[in-house]
């Protein structure tokens, strides 16, 4: 389940990239829902997922997700 904890900027980052969910999921290698739930907060992402994130959007980790305490 989500953390509050973490907070994600990856709908920002998506949509300034002209992506969408599904786009986005296919260059990750993953369904659109899991894109959907990670970017609602319901499911905090693997490492391994957040590295793939970073990587279809050309940016890091940390430009994707941060601590929100």
């Amino acid at each position: 389940m989500g953390d509050a904890r973490l907070g994600s900027r990856l709908k920002e980052v998506r949509t300034a990239a002209g992506l969408t969910q599904a786009e986005l999921a296919e260059r990750a290698g993953v369904s659109r829902k899991t894109i959907n739930t990670v970017e609602n907060g319901v499911f905090v992402p693997s490492t391994l997922l957040a590295l793939e994130l970073a990587r279809a959007l050309g940016t890091t980790v940390e430009g994707l997700f941060f601590l929100a305490d």
